[in-house]
């Protein structure tokens, strides 16, 4: 079957993922400026986001060779990321997230990944800290 592009998610239920595969790389507190919003103004100048990575994937091999390369070195991970959040602009954190999720399955280890992205100074009428959504999606 042909792959469409399109990756398809299990919503929030991250015990799903852990059925599927126990093992995951935590990354957490990636922050990167990034033109991204719904208002000119947030695309015209760059704000703080936050990002923080589950990738799935079999770590037995790793954990018996001690061998990076049997593994995701972390700074793939934040570079992928990063590249997303810094080189491409979108107008929903929804798109963002998915943009970098997409980026992450590329490698054909990660069978799953749940990506967190927080808008850092968002712009409401009221204090708030940040505004964010999570994503997971699967490898087909």
């Amino acid at each position: 079957m042909p792959d469409s592009g399109a990756r398809p998610s299990i919503g929030a239920s991250v015990g799903a993922i852990a059925d599927l595969h126990a093992d995951r790389i935590e990354l957490r507190g990636l922050r990167v400026l990034g033109t991204h919003g719904v208002d000119d103004v947030e695309r015209s100048r760059p704000q703080p986001f936050e990002v923080d990575l589950d990738l799935f994937l079999d770590l037995s091999v790793a954990a018996g060779s001690d061998e990076l390369g049997d593994t995701i070195d972390y700074s793939m991970g934040a570079e992928s990321a990063v590249a997303v959040v810094a080189m491409r602009s979108f107008r929903l954190l929804e798109t963002l997230a998915a943009a970098i999720a997409d980026n992450l399955l590329d490698d054909q280890r990660v069978l799953a990944v749940t990506v967190w992205v927080r808008k850092l100074r968002p712009p409401v009428a009221v204090h708030m800290s940040s505004a964010g959504v999570q994503i997971t999606r699967l490898r087909h």
